[in-house]
């Protein structure tokens, strides 16, 4: 009876010592998903939203220097630039705009980027050819005219534009805080395993002083068994 009674009891133990294992090795297995999650998070933040971040900087540069040459070439007669040269220059920085496009293009980009992007490109192409226009009629109009012809389309496609940049720009703030967001979740989660695998150290640290301690009072109780 006595060596049934202690088999039941070990098999209990060697039970409950199972279950634990697998809780362990299940919480083991979560918290490197988490791990995972937060790594993915942390390169999304910096991939996704800090480097497109900046490349919509560079392009609100490019496209600001694009403006200050067309202008001073439509309103001063101050080192102005020969058609040829301006559109020369203009190409330079339309060809680092559609790089820098074609990069941020590559990224993750949620619905609001991309329809801002869509409508960025038609503007972009609007643009040219206002430029365009403006160049190829620079000779033939009095100042008066090309200004008027400035004002009429340009200078709106200009602010067009950078309204679009903008909007992105504000897009990559928000999209930036959501991940932000997640990844402290992530981070309370691993903590929330690691406190359980805390927990779980100390019942299997309980659970060994418990089985010493009842072997103990075993070895007691057989050994006066024997003397008797």
């Amino acid at each position: 009876m006595k060596i049934a009674y202690s088999l039941k009891q070990k098999t209990k133990i060697a039970l409950l010592l199972f279950l634990i294992m697998a809780c362990t090795i299940l919480i083991r297995v979560l918290e490197d998903r988490s791990i995972k999650n937060m790594e993915k998070a942390f390169s999304s933040l910096y991939n996704d939203r800090l480097v497109p971040a900046t490349d919509i900087f560079y392009i609100s540069e490019r496209l600001y220097a694009k403006r200050f040459l067309l202008e001073t070439f439509v309103y001063s007669d101050k080192n102005k630039l020969s058609p040829q040269e301006l559109n020369n220059k203009l190409k330079s920085y339309d060809k680092e705009i559609d790089t820098l496009l074609v990069k941020y293009e590559k990224t993750f980009l949620v619905r609001n980027e991309k329809n801002h992007l869509t409508e960025l490109k038609v503007k972009l192409l609007e643009n040219k050819v206002l430029e365009k226009n403006i160049l190829l009629n620079s000779e033939s109009l009095d100042k008066t005219s090309l200004r008027r012809l400035y004002d009429s389309g340009a200078e709106q496609s200009f602010n067009a534009i950078s309204s679009l940049l903008s909007q992105l720009t504000k897009i990559q703030t928000v999209v930036g805080e959501q991940l932000k967001e997640e990844s402290q979740k992530i981070v309370m989660g691993t903590n929330l395993y690691s406190t359980l695998q805390l927990i779980l150290a100390i019942i299997i640290g309980v659970l060994i002083v418990s089985i010493i301690f009842a072997s103990n009072v075993m070895n007691i109780r057989n050994d006066k068994f024997n003397l008797n």
